[in-house]
């Protein structure tokens, strides 16, 4: 995302759409929340111990890329059990680019440097990460199914040219795929990916997943907000990749219990929040990541991961 203070645009202004809604708007809520509760992640995190793995297996041979479609609801966990598995740790990224002279202090977290983030991904690579699909991560928390050694998962939100430009050679120097969460009301603009583009990440085997119309805040949703802002771009996503849309990011990571429902009747089977405390009725709707901010070298993203999952 841009980050620029952009009023909120309706269904029918895409014609003139000249600019988006930021994803640091809600930057001291979310922190708000996320200090709140900062004690309650500790604990947690703290109740994990070691991931099932399926020794030094990549995420293309441990036999756990089939849909959640395919895993019998009997055969399914229970949210006890999900929560109480281990987590995988999981980065989320925006922006991949150079810092500027007007980026503010806050959407540095934001933006990545193009040398830095290839760090980042190096050093997960040299510290012997495996990158795995949501599909892998479905089966593991639902089924227990065994991960590759050293788990990861990489996402990317909102939708930004970069991401395609820069981050997508930089995982495949490493043979890692990644989540890329589409706001589809951004798609062809300018600095920001095109439907070719989306379809060419589905086909080389990442995920696409849904990340709203055009990024409106999931609390403040009423009414047609959940045909305009969920079913019409996943429905666009399924058309544009030819593959069904499973999972969901929230924008800002902020979520509420109202909304659960509303993904299930949408067919998703997952939904992504940050960093704070995941829902005990409904872990897998509530899974958390943290993002991965432009300030930390490689050595502080790897403690970070290590302290936050």
């Amino acid at each position: 995302m841009k980050f620029t203070n952009y009023p909120l645009l309706a269904a029918a202004s895409l014609a003139s759409l000249g600019a988006l809604p930021a994803c640091n708007d809600a930057k001291n809520a979310t922190a708000a929340e996320t200090a709140a509760s900062s004690t309650a992640i500790a604990a947690d995190s703290a109740e994990t111990a070691t991931i099932t793995t399926a020794g030094t297996a990549t995420a293309a041979n441990t036999g756990n890329t089939g849909s959640p479609a395919t895993i019998p609801a009997g055969k399914r966990a229970d949210a006890a059990t999900i929560t109480a598995r281990p987590q995988v740790p999981i980065l989320c990224y925006h922006q991949i680019r150079d810092w500027r002279p007007r980026d503010s202090k806050g959407a540095k977290d934001y933006i990545v440097p193009v040398e830095q983030f290839k760090a980042q991904i190096k050093m997960l690579a040299d510290s012997g990460y495996h990158t795995i699909l949501p599909d892998q991560l479905y089966a593991y928390l639902t089924t227990g199914a065994p991960l590759p050694s050293k788990p990861v998962m990489l996402t990317f939100d909102d939708t930004d040219l970069d991401q395609f430009t820069v981050a997508r050679p930089t995982l495949d120097k490493y043979g890692f795929k990644a989540v890329y969460f589409i706001m589809t009301v951004s798609l062809g603009r300018p600095n920001y990916m095109s439907k070719a583009q989306v379809k060419q990440l589905s086909d080389e085997g990442n995920v696409i997943g849904s990340h709203t119309w055009d990024h409106h805040n999931v609390k403040k949703y009423a009414g047609e907000d959940w045909v305009t802002q969920i079913e019409k771009p996943t429905k666009q996503l399924e058309e544009i990749t030819g593959k069904k849309i499973n999972y969901f990011a929230y924008p800002f990571g902020l979520w509420r219990p109202e909304a659960i429902p509303e993904l299930k009747k949408r067919g998703m089977d997952a939904a992504f929040i940050l960093a704070e405390k995941r829902d005990q009725q409904d872990p897998l709707y509530t899974i958390r990541r943290i993002i991965a901010s432009g300030y930390w070298s490689p050595r502080t993203l790897h403690n970070s991961m290590v302290q936050s999952f």
